[in-house]
């Protein structure tokens, strides 16, 4: 497939013609304001990694880039990621949510008790909710061991990681706009979305966005990916979108259930078939750090503005 059908192409001029959600552009400097009668859309960013709790790979900087940027354009976030033992609890100051821990995250029928856990981001107004598990996350690394082998049951940490993100959700009684998935480690959240938890009212009018990082670890796992990911009766019907040949691939299996894609780094490859399934949905390109900000902004306001079928 030509990388040409994977292009969004923003508007010259963006504003909208409802009167209590106008957004204006400054054409020249690219800034974006809103107007203060706006009502603030819900944006939830569900991510594997940030700085500055996760540092070295790109997905890390980049992510920690938005979520300021987007608040100061008018949005309401909420941020949810992993508690990765490479989290320093006493320098970030993080602390436990007691009214929101407590459940229990059923994966292939064992069940792992969730803790969540919350700081502030660094020079910003916004709280980071971190999700934890002794058995998936107190290790001292995040994907792979000492000799960089990927940790076995990777699979089963992302379908406990996805399903305890959309009951966390579900006990903020919080409905977002827009639910932004970035990171293979999020890839099973719209196909959640979608099928199990497709009559959640929580989550009946939003958007679902996956962002699409370069890495090895979305085609890793295999059967046991398959396995694990088949939560509350999912069918093997349900995970055949994951299939890719004689593997898997997670950014296949989450753009089938997407409303929409970004590209999030220029180490992807746009011309791969996997993307194929996009079809006609819109995909935000890579452009480069400086546009990527004020793109990702005109990107969510495009797709709140057009009705995506459900």
């Amino acid at each position: 497939m030509s990388p040409d059908k994977f292009l969004f192409r923003p508007k010259t001029e963006a504003c909208t013609e409802k009167p209590a959600a106008i957004a204006y552009r400054d054409l020249y400097t690219n800034q974006v304001w809103l107007s203060d009668n706006m009502e603030k859309k819900r944006l939830l960013i569900i991510t594997q990694e940030l700085e500055p709790y996760t540092e070295g790979p790109e997905i890390s900087s980049l992510v920690a880039k938005l979520p300021k940027y987007l608040q100061d354009t008018g949005y309401e976030l909420r941020i949810l990621m992993p508690r990765y033992g490479v989290v320093n609890e006493r320098r970030h100051r993080l602390h436990e949510v007691v009214r929101l821990s407590g459940m229990n995250i059923i994966v292939d029928d064992d069940d792992y008790p969730l803790i969540i856990k919350v700081a502030s981001l660094p020079n910003s107004r916004l709280q980071v909710y971190f999700l934890d598990n002794e058995d998936f996350f107190k290790r001292k690394a995040i994907f792979e061991d000492e000799s960089g082998e990927p940790f076995e049951d990777n699979p089963d940490r992302a379908a406990f990681f996805c399903k305890g993100a959309i009951e966390t959700v579900k006990k903020f009684g919080w409905a977002p706009d827009i639910v932004l998935c970035i990171g293979w480690m999020t890839s099973l959240i719209p196909l959640y979305l979608r099928t199990a938890y497709k009559t959640e009212p929580i989550f009946a009018n939003s958007q679902l966005v996956y962002s699409v990082y370069g890495t090895p670890r979305e085609r890793e796992g295999g059967d046991r990916f398959m396995e694990k990911a088949a939560i509350n009766n999912l069918s093997k019907k349900d995970l055949e979108s994951f299939r890719d040949g004689d593997g898997i691939s997670m950014h296949k299996g989450a753009a089938t259930y997407a409303d929409a894609l970004i590209i999030g780094s220029d180490s992807v490859d746009t011309s791969v078939d996997y993307l194929s399934v996009a079809q006609d949905k819109p995909v935000l390109p890579w452009k480069g750090t400086e546009e990527m900000l004020a793109n990702h902004g005109e990107f969510f306001r495009s797709l709140l503005e057009a009705e995506v079928p459900q």
